[in-house]
């Protein structure tokens, strides 16, 4: 990690004016499992809190961590009933029938690449580019991840890239006082981004540090 935030650092005089206000990088990992993947579905356009609550109901009935035979062990009923939309326990219940088929198989997507990760994940019910990308960066660990459709990122890369000046290293032109907010499209972020590589990841993961800070930046 500090090998990634010394590159960040300088690389990208922006990203280290971040880092310098959010401090040191402190990204929480879990392991790539059925039980990782389903709390993603869960979590899903929910609060926190309201999504632990749902999910911590879901491991008391179906066991903790999270199995496929456990899913699949419930009726539809069963599965609603801790708060889950119908949407979602079909999600849930459609990925925990490809893993008894083997059509997905956990303890081998460490050793595939990050294209073959999204395809792979995105062939289930729910999941789409976006979780499959939070599980390549939060579980997987993978360290040059750019979540083009994360709107925190997006709004981050406007704040400190766009807002603003143009700066050399950015390669965009700044947006006018004036106009509403753009936020950038995956061809500007790819720019943005350029510097950061081969730790998108933790990049990312500062920018939506960012986000929570109070202060404006100096």
């Amino acid at each position: 990690m500090r090998r990634a935030v010394w590159h960040l650092k300088k690389a990208d005089p922006i990203l280290r004016g971040i880092i310098a206000r959010v401090g040191p990088c402190r990204m929480q990992f879990g392991e790539p499992t059925f039980h990782s993947l389903a709390k993603a579905i869960v979590y899903q356009q929910l609060h926190g809190k309201a999504a632990e609550t749902i999910f911590k109901r879901l491991t008391t009935m179906a066991g903790d961590p999270l199995k496929a035979e456990g899913i699949l062990k419930l009726s539809a009923e069963q599965m609603r009933s801790p708060g889950l939309s119908k949407q979602k326990s079909s999600y849930l219940m459609d990925m925990a029938a490809r893993v008894v088929r083997g059509e997905l198989d956990f303890s081998g997507l460490a050793e595939m690449t990050d294209e073959e990760v999204i395809t792979q994940l995105t062939q289930v019910k729910g999941v789409g580019v976006w979780t499959a990308h939070m599980f390549l960066m939060f579980t997987l660990q993978r360290p040059n991840i750019l979540p083009t459709g994360d709107f925190g990122v997006r709004m981050a890369m406007y704040k400190h890239y766009l807002a603003r000046p143009a700066r050399p290293k950015s390669g965009i032109k700044g947006a006018d006082k004036n106009t509403k907010i753009a936020l950038p499209n995956p061809e500007q972020m790819q720019i943005i981004a350029k510097a950061w590589e081969p730790y998108r990841s933790v990049a990312c993961w500062y920018l939506w540090r960012s986000l929570e800070l109070k202060t404006a930046p100096r």
